[in-house]
């Protein structure tokens, strides 16, 4: 599904997709021919899920699969990590998101004879993901061994309106002669993800830290299996972490004819067959029920009350309202958050998709994170990352804030584990972890782990982002307003001042990580520095809004946690001396403090098999190299960039861009966002097709493993921020425009305290319409515009900004002297074939 990479005076779409197998459409990603050489893939394309539960898109007949999939958000198993060698502090909790028992199996026969797609006579063939009614469809017509045709229709769906419910349609017609039919619906713990009748884990040998941790014993403990009224009920509660789960199912029939039915309950399988003789045109319709309910504390017979009482009230009010619910959350969903680009299908379905993704990963985890793969996969073990507030909460401040203070208020959950880890790091505050799931650090690698200290700062600046977006200041007063101080803290212990003859008294921090996992434990990493100079002075701020607004909560919030007015000053202090390098032989600012001393890596002359680096080369040989796995500096230049001027940011650019591989899927989308800003628009729109097509076209290769949600989130991000040119400093929104030169014109909208924005950017001007709530103002290029309810203002634009054809040079630093005298030069590593060599 790759294609070659174009120049970058092309800027139509790629093509990446094969389009006769899957057409462009705008509100459906539609395929039209079953393929069993990239089901991994498909199975993630396909998903369906609402935030708390998920399930890949595996096939009805349970057969063909690279891994089957059904997945509870935060539902995980805890185990030892295992160093090599253990040293103080290291992480000790591993944890692994569980493969829950999965519901999606409906197996036909007829005239014995079962429907097997790999090997099935398929005349006609559809699956289609409908993006407006959240419904998963299959429409296939099989003509059997015996040459009978037989018409199956199915439908998927797991409801955003009822968290813990999935709901299966499997309708069956024969169109030529009468035969026996038997269906087999079934529920089966399949714990590894492999077939039952074969391993079909599709996965290649070699090593990839991306993929999840194998769990190599049972985790799911049965606790009930029994079959109630209507119901057929399993619970289980896993080994080690001690989290419990329930999963029932229900079964109705529609069918003109006499239909035996008989059920088996097990410990890890539950199953009803239907058997019938079906006549040419009478069609039999089941219908699949199925609810899941799950819980650190509860016993699992418990959660079974639950599940009935679940299927009790989908019954009484019947499945065609679930199904009219689902459409009627995502017609609100989609009035707050579609982005419309005119002119071409393959991308507005492109960009539909990743919305749509954002939504199934977080909307109903009320009150749990949102995972790098949502629940669409078991990549990088379920965790949660800093993808959540720097990639994924902003979309859902700006559309849907409820969904946003469900995630953060996660992170006020996690605090306690956060300060005790600090402690256990040395450190006053709170520390959150890199990754985890229950709250305790998971990372084993603490180079490119625990040493991201940033994440304090990500999340305080998620939280800020929420509050002054929308005017919540009880959740700051209540639950916020903790973790602002606590993370203060910390980078006010684990910073130090130092004063030099030259540059006076500065405060530093030293031994941390970047967002650039390619470059490690470094110190004044840049933004980190910037960071965490926006998270003290944040805090400092809030605690004094506090104190003005809501003298009460205030007055508790000091006597929860010990605060005093000279610990506030403190901050203020460390912030304003924040060291903030500069280098003035290059005219950049470095990404850390020794970063300029290493020798540039020559991308170019890589070669692709290389590609990515970390699967390739060991972590010290690219540690010794200027070479990033993502955007660091130019991050921080889109998150702070009032700090910053244009030709700062210009410069950084052209200096980061050519060394930065874009390893890592976080990266195109940032990259996008500062190219638009600066000037590169066709540099600009290529890392936005980078970012738009990473799953559809498995850009990365490992789709399999589940969505990039952050990717997907950087997508609205880099329409919204980039082309669109928002920005939001201080509750200010602000427009520049950056409309892409193909496109005519580019329609997104934005939420702002109770009022909601229709944005209609257009190459000769930018417009504004009030489509939910009382007026706005704004800022467009730095003239004040106000917005009132009934009424569109459009302001005209001179042009999109500044426009450079290409991209930075690659080597216009070559050859440059630093300070110390020595040349600037660029080179390879020894290229040396090993066994992990095609390992991707």
């Amino acid at each position: 599904m790759k294609a070659a990479r174009r120049s970058l005076g092309d800027t139509s779409a790629p093509d990446y997709v094969d389009r006769l197998r899957f057409p462009a459409d705008p509100w459906r990603l539609v395929e039209t021919e079953f393929r069993s050489d990239d089901l991994g893939t498909s199975e993630t394309l396909f998903a369906v899920g609402n935030g708390y539960l998920g399930l890949r898109g595996n096939i009805e007949e349970g057969h063909d699969a690279h891994a089957h999939g059904t997945f509870i958000n935060g539902f995980h198993e805890t185990w030892r990590i295992r160093h090599a060698e253990e040293a103080y502090g290291f992480a000790r909790t591993g944890q692994t998101i569980v493969n829950v028992p999965d519901p999606k199996v409906i197996r036909l026969y007829v005239d014995d004879e079962p429907l097997l797609l790999s090997v099935a006579d398929l005349p006609e063939y559809s699956r289609t993901l409908d993006m407006k009614t959240g419904v998963l469809t299959r429409d296939l017509l099989w003509r059997t061994p015996a040459g009978n045709r037989v018409r199956v229709r199915s439908r998927r769906m797991v409801s955003f309106a009822q968290r813990h419910l999935a709901i299966m349609t499997f309708e069956v017609t024969l169109l030529d002669k009468e035969a026996p039919v038997a269906v087999s619906s079934q529920l089966l713990n399949r714990e590894s993800g492999a077939d039952e009748y074969r391993t079909t884990e599709g996965t290649k040998a070699g090593f990839d830290p991306r993929k999840s941790d194998a769990l190599n014993e049972r985790v799911l403990e049965p606790k009930l299996h029994l079959a109630h009224d209507e119901h057929m009920l399993v619970g289980y509660k896993c080994r080690n972490s001690g989290m419990a789960i329930a999963v029932a199912m229900e079964h109705t029939v529609d069918f003109d004819g006499d239909v035996e039915r008989d059920r088996l309950v097990e410990p890890d399988f539950a199953k009803e067959v239907f058997r019938f003789r079906a006549a040419p045109g009478r069609t039999f319709t089941l219908t699949k029920v199925v609810s899941y309910h799950t819980s650190r504390m509860v016993p699992a017979r418990e959660l079974g009350d639950r599940c009935h009482r679940t299927l009790e009230r989908v019954r009484s009010e019947g499945v065609d309202k679930q199904f009219a619910d689902q459409g009627a959350w995502l017609t609100d969903f989609w009035q707050r958050s579609d982005v419309e680009v005119d002119g071409d299908d393959r991308v507005q379905q492109a960009i539909r998709w990743n919305l749509f993704q954002l939504a199934q990963a977080a909307a109903r985890g009320d009150g749990q994170g949102v995972a790098a793969k949502g629940v669409t996969g078991s990549g990088y073990s379920g965790h949660y990352f800093w993808d959540t507030e720097i990639y994924v909460v902003p979309f859902f401040v700006y559309t849907s804030p409820g969904i946003a203070r469900n995630a953060l208020r996660y992170r006020y959950r996690m605090l306690p584990k956060a300060t005790d880890r600090a402690g256990e790091l040395a450190q006053h505050g709170a520390l959150f972890p890199w990754r985890t799931i229950n709250g305790e650090e998971a990372s084993a690698y603490y180079a490119a782990g625990t040493a991201q200290y940033h994440i304090d700062a990500d999340i305080s600046f998620a939280i800020d982002k929420y509050v002054t977006a929308t005017g919540d200041d009880e959740f700051l007063a209540r639950e916020g307003i903790d973790i602002l101080v606590q993370t203060a803290r910390m980078w006010a212990d684990l910073g130090f001042w130092r004063s030099t003859k030259s540059e006076g008294s500065s405060f530093r921090i030293h031994g941390v990580t970047g967002p650039d996992e390619y470059t490690t434990v470094v110190n004044d990493n840049l933004y980190t520095n910037v960071m965490a100079r926006f998270n003290l002075r944040c805090a400092a701020a809030s605690v004094r809004k506090l104190a003005r607004m809501w003298p009460e909560q205030h007055a508790k919030m000091v006597a929860r946690l010990g605060l005093d007015d000279a610990e506030v000053a403190e901050w203020d202090a460390a912030a304003e001396a924040m060291a903030i390098l500069w280098d003035e032989d290059l005219g950049i600012h470095p990404q850390d403090a020794l970063f300029h001393e290493r020798e540039l890596w020559d991308l170019e002359n890589t070669p692709p098999e290389k590609r990515p680096l970390l699967l390739h080369f060991h972590p010290l040989v690219i540690y010794r190299f200027q070479v990033l796995k993502q955007a660091d500096v130019v991050l921080a230049l889109f998150l702070q960039g009032d700090e910053f001027t244009a030709e700062e940011k210009k410069a950084d650019f052209d200096y980061y861009d050519p060394i930065t591989t874009g390893d890592s899927t976080l990266s195109g989308v940032v990259q996008s966002i500062m190219a638009s800003e600066v000037g590169y628009h066709e540099l600009a729109l290529r890392y936005f097709w980078d970012g738009l097509f990473v799953d559809i076209a498995d850009l990365h290769s490992n789709t399999a493993d589940g969505v990039h949600v952050a990717s997907a989130g950087g997508v609205w991000s880099a329409l919204a921020h980039g082309f669109g040119g928002m920005r939001d400093y201080g509750g200010q929104l602000s427009f520049d425009p950056r409309l892409p030169a193909s496109w005519p014109e580019m329609r997104f909208r934005v939420t702002q305290r109770g009022t909601r924005l229709l944005v209609t950017v257009k190459q000769e001007s930018v417009g504004f319409t009030v489509e939910e709530g009382q007026g706005l103002t704004v800022e467009v290029r730095g003239e004040r515009v106000s917005v009132l309810r009934g009424e569109e203002v459009v302001v005209p634009l001179a042009d999109q900004g500044p426009r450079i054809s290409g991209a930075p040079d690659a080597a216009a630093f070559h050859g440059t002297m630093r300070a110390d005298g020595s040349v600037v030069t660029a080179s390879l590593p020894a290229v040396v074939e090993s066994e992990h060599d095609g390992d991707e």
